[in-house]
């Protein structure tokens, strides 16, 4: 695949009147941001100082800086998942403490099962094994799933090749390639429009493995598919409605799942995630068969646990994931949307009787319903300071699900919020259930608005949270990326009482205090503080407003401590 001409002219201009087919002589750094010009990359996003922004740039691809590297690799995440992939993000930070303070955000990442390239530029060849120096190659090892070092100028188009191709195949996660700084400066003559861009592969099953799927959910007395963000991935959703359809059979996300499947759908049970609606438990303890798809299957504190007594298939990229923290009747590695495809032509290529289960979808709306009807006095309480579900619930009035992009933060704004929202559209909601660091939604806001301008997009967070990245909210008004942030402040560690209560006692150590509206404005963005139920949906409209003309903004509530939540109550 030859480059485009524009990019052929624009490394003409760069280098002089020699032919883009010929070698050229370039720096690393240019024929690094060339083959990213190649890629179709937008934006490459970090902090800096990295010699790969000024030969971006030089190229038309404008750097994303913002205020901590942590945060620059949760806007690459949140860039990366509102793509669902399917466009390259691109991180770069100085090497030393630049790659240093990135390391949160790639551990979130590779938790997340999110497909980046992070570039951290590095110590000048020699000096990079030399303590104290951080040699990214060597740290980040166990948090991606390939990470190596450039060591001759020489040998960087075939490892951006391999990187790239890495990000795109197989199991999603943060892929590394370090770049010392005085190997960006040496020149090599070959030129980013010879770059072959890898193409994703997309595995498929064998007919044998489909046919033994598709009869041990048709065996099944009550299967059920609990679907992983694999589907999202693979831009599975149609297809997962098809064959819940077909075979009426209820389906359950995980929370990088969510959205997958849409939450107003008839066979929709909802997110089976720490907190969870009372369709997720009935119909997981009658199940017997659990189709496990595009899901790695983690255990986690904030992912509901399957029951030893079900039998379990799993469909998954990554053959790693099989049998890794559950016991599997049949493993298959491939892709959710062709496997789901395979599944639905089996079963009309040799016409198989399907069974009946018109009470699935009858039940399902009526626990629906109850679980509703149960929850609704604390969804709409009037108490003061207000209660955070009163907050949720305006939030979910406020926001039109069709054109907006949802997130929450880790702890008590998760577990209250996921249960209740409905997520109608694929990746309109992104989720994380896994490793949940404080702080991370902020970012992956500014990224998914970045990745989908015309989005309204939304972020639940908690005072601690915001507390953690407070001043990468100016990354959102500088960069133009106005995000909507809904701030819960209740002055306390929510829930953390409970894991220090001789500390909370004697010392107070999980109170908090401060006022947030004001650094909003004082950050260049739109600030309001709510403190009475009936104001709490106008001030989210006006909100709204202000991030439609172009601002972003901050609500800060008032609220109590809650400790109840759906499903642990």
């Amino acid at each position: 695949m030859k480059g485009s001409p524009e990019m052929a002219d624009t490394l003409q201009t760069q280098t002089g009147n020699v032919s883009a087919c010929e070698p050229q002589s370039l720096s690393g750094a240019e024929y690094i941001a060339g083959v990213l010009k190649q890629e179709g990359v937008k934006q490459i996003i970090g902090f800096p100082a990295s010699e790969l922004f000024d030969a971006s740039a030089a190229l038309d691809i404008p750097p994303l800086i913002a205020r901590t590297q942590r945060v620059a690799v949760n806007i690459a995440e949140g860039y990366a998942r509102a793509t669902s992939g399917k466009e390259l993000a691109v991180v770069t930070v100085q090497y030393g403490p630049g790659a240093e303070s990135a390391f949160a955000g790639i551990a979130q990442a590779f938790n997340d099962r999110v497909p980046m390239l992070f570039l951290p530029t590095g110590y000048p060849r020699g000096s990079e094994a030399v303590s104290p120096n951080f040699e990214s190659r060597r740290n980040f090892s166990h948090i991606t799933k390939w990470c190596e070092t450039a060591t001759q100028v020489e040998d960087l188009p075939k490892l951006m090749h391999a990187a790239i191709s890495r990000v795109r195949n197989g199991r999603p996660a943060p892929v590394l390639l370090e770049l010392p700084v005085d190997l960006l400066a040496d020149k090599l003559d070959s030129s980013p429009v010879r770059h072959l861009r890898p193409r994703r592969s997309i595995p498929q099953a064998d007919d044998g493995e489909v046919a033994e799927l598709v009869g041990r959910l048709l065996a099944a007395k009550n299967p059920i598919v609990f679907a992983g963000q694999g589907v999202l991935a693979a831009g599975a959703s149609a297809e997962l409605v098809q064959f819940a359809e077909l075979l009426d059979i209820p389906v359950m996300t995980t929370p990088n799942g969510k959205s997958g499947f849409p939450e107003d759908h008839p066979l929709a049970l909802g997110t089976a995630g720490r907190a969870r609606p009372t369709t997720v438990d009935h119909f997981l303890e009658k199940a017997d068969v659990v189709l496990a798809l595009g899901t790695s299957l983690t255990r986690s504190y904030y992912i509901l646990p399957l029951g030893e007594d079900k039998v379990i298939v799993q469909v998954t990229l990554d053959d790693a994931d099989l049998g890794k923290d559950y016991p599997i009747a049949q493993g298959v590695v491939g892709d959710a949307r062709s496997v789901l495809k395979q599944m639905i032509a089996h079963i009309a290529d040799n016409q198989l009787s399907l069974a009946e289960r018109p009470q699935v979808a009858r039940t399902i709306a009526e626990l629906r319903a109850g679980f509703i009807a149960k929850w609704m006095p604390l969804l709409t309480s009037d108490s003061e300071p207000i209660s955070p579900y009163r907050v949720v619930w305006e939030i979910i009035q406020a926001v039109d699900p069709k054109t907006s992009i949802v997130t929450h933060d880790a702890g008590n704004p998760r577990d209250q919020f996921c249960p209740f929202y409905t997520a109608s559209v694929p990746g309109s909601y992104l989720g994380w259930g896994k490793t949940t660091q404080l702080g991370s939604g902020l970012g992956f806001a500014i990224g998914a608005k970045l990745a989908r301008p015309e989005a309204t997009v939304v972020n639940l967070m908690g005072e601690a949270a915001f507390g953690m990245v407070a001043i990468d909210f100016e990354t959102a008004v500088r960069c133009k990326l106005p995000v909507l942030t809904v701030l819960l402040r209740n002055d306390v560690l929510g829930g953390y009482a409970r894991s220090m209560p001789i500390a909370t006692r004697k010392y107070g150590a999980n109170r908090m205090s401060g006022s947030y509206a004001p650094i909003a404005e004082a950050l260049g963005g739109c600030g309001e503080c709510v403190t009475q139920s009936g104001e709490v949906r106008p001030a989210l409209l006006r909100g709204l407003e202000r991030v439609a003309e172009g601002q972003a903004a901050l609500i800060e509530v008032v609220t109590h401590e809650e400790p109840r939540l759906a499903g642990l109550w």
